[in-house]
């Protein structure tokens, strides 16, 4: 089935994409938690690194990377394999602009639903804020202090942040490709150009839907002080200003980005194998 092959094929690459870069969301999280220092000073990516390898040893830059997996392993398989049964289903393999924009947002609603509690988890894993022995310790001690509610807190501003981004992306990368002369489509050539490709969205599509990331993070790591995103947001704004909002873009464009441009690299290339191309 070519769902089930769209499915394999995005578990595998979101398997090796997560992995690799498991240590950028991580600082970024830590970036977004701790914004100010006593001096008065930006606590910088390098700093943030600087400390978690003095506190928690190198392996800590991957702590959060079981709920990372439960989470991007099995959702970047269902977006993949639900953005393929939309393109043959509305627009025939072969969508335009405005169709991939569509197609992302869409296909990255559904993901973000269904993975909401796995991503409430994998936050506060790397916040530091937190203290869990397991993921099952952490979604039983959610449930049972805040509720369903708890574990599906910053639904909104996820929602808000990952479906644009997917959609953004999906439209940037697509029109990309198009632009690139068939030669290099076909070959030893056609990954890097997959690559590239990926990047250039990448970069376009985090730097527009970073403060959603922002707020996002907030209501899950304190969802009794913000209940609703408009507290958030405000609270942002009010302390840090507008600047606030973009707090923790670099890591996680250098992540966004290479994830998503290796994953869809890796994506073109398995499918192909599956003589889905």
């Amino acid at each position: 089935s070519p769902l089930v092959k769209s499915f394999v094929a995005g578990s595998f690459s979101g398997t090796c994409s997560t992995i690799l870069f498991q240590p950028l969301d991580l600082v970024k999280t830590r970036l977004q938690t701790t914004i100010t220092i006593p001096s008065g000073g930006s606590v910088g990516m390098f700093a943030i690194v600087g400390k978690v390898v003095r506190n928690e040893r190198l392996f800590g830059l991957w702590k959060g990377m079981t709920p990372s997996i439960f989470r991007c392993v099995p959702g970047v398989g269902l977006y993949f394999s639900s953005l393929h049964w939309l393109k043959t289903n509305f627009c025939e393999g072969q969508p335009g602009p405005f169709d991939a924009l569509m197609l992302g947002v869409v296909a990255r609603t559904i993901t973000g639903v269904t993975m909401i509690p796995i991503t409430v988890i994998k936050t506060r894993y790397e916040s530091g804020v937190y203290s869990y022995g397991s993921m099952r310790e952490a979604m039983c001690s959610i449930y049972r202090k805040e509720g369903t509610r708890g574990l599906t807190c910053g639904l909104i501003p996820t929602l808000l942040c990952d479906a644009p981004f997917s959609g953004l992306y999906l439209m940037f990368y697509t029109q990309t490709k198009k632009r690139v002369p068939q030669r290099y489509m076909e070959g030893n050539m056609a990954p890097p150009v997959h690559f590239t490709c990926g990047v250039l969205a990448g970069v376009m599509a985090s730097a527009v839907t970073q403060p959603f990331d922002v707020v996002k993070t907030k209501m899950q790591l304190y969802p009794h002080k913000f209940t609703s995103f408009y507290e958030a947001v405000w609270y942002v704004n009010k302390k840090y200003g507008p600047q606030g909002f973009f707090k923790g873009l670099v890591p996680r464009m250098l992540r966004r980005t290479l994830m998503a441009a290796m994953a869809w690299t890796v994506y073109e290339q398995i499918t192909k194998s599956f003589g889905m191309k």
